[in-house]
């Protein structure tokens, strides 16, 4: 299952590699990536094509990032005891990223099929944070509009700034 989370970010980074490749103002090129984007899969298990998916959102809001690239956590929906365990290491793993504190300029990315379960992560993961510490730090999170607040109250503590996109 690490080897999940470690794909996932090597895909994004890959992504926001080549992107940064190939800027090109032509219209063209414009309109074959608005057709070549991934939709929004409607299986909860197809990881491949919520990596795509969750990857492109995060590619489109790393404004104000100066960091070389961003933390994308990719939370599973939890549906069997494989993902559940999965997402039990990812709430570790950020806990333990949040414990350590994120440099300004950082990105930190939460996202995956399931709202009120990346909602669940997040929470989690920040209700230890330390007032502040999280300065100049953009934490992105992909859902439902349904769990924007709860999202935003447990980040606000933290200082960090917080962005919203709807999937």
């Amino acid at each position: 299952m690490r080897k999940f989370a470690l794909i996932a970010a090597i895909a994004l980074t890959a992504t926001l590699a080549l992107s940064a490749c190939g800027k090109h103002g032509d219209d063209q090129q414009a309109g074959q990536q608005q057709a070549q984007q991934a939709p929004k899969p409607t299986d909860p298990n197809d990881s491949k094509g919520w990596n795509a998916y969750l990857g492109q959102i995060v590619q489109k809001n790393l404004q104000g990032m100066s960091a070389n690239q961003p933390y994308a956590y990719m939370v599973t929906a939890g549906t069997t005891d494989d993902a559940k365990a999965q997402n039990d290491r990812q709430l570790q793993s950020v806990q333990d990223t949040v414990a350590r504190g994120v440099l300004p300029g950082n990105l930190l990315a939460f996202g995956g099929p399931s709202s009120a379960t990346t909602a669940d992560l997040v929470v989690a993961a920040f209700k230890d944070a330390k007032p502040g510490s999280f300065k100049d730090v953009i934490i992105l999170f992909i859902g439902d509009k349904a769990d924007e607040q709860r999202v935003t109250d447990a980040l606000k503590p933290t200082g960090a700034t917080v962005r919203f996109v709807i999937m």
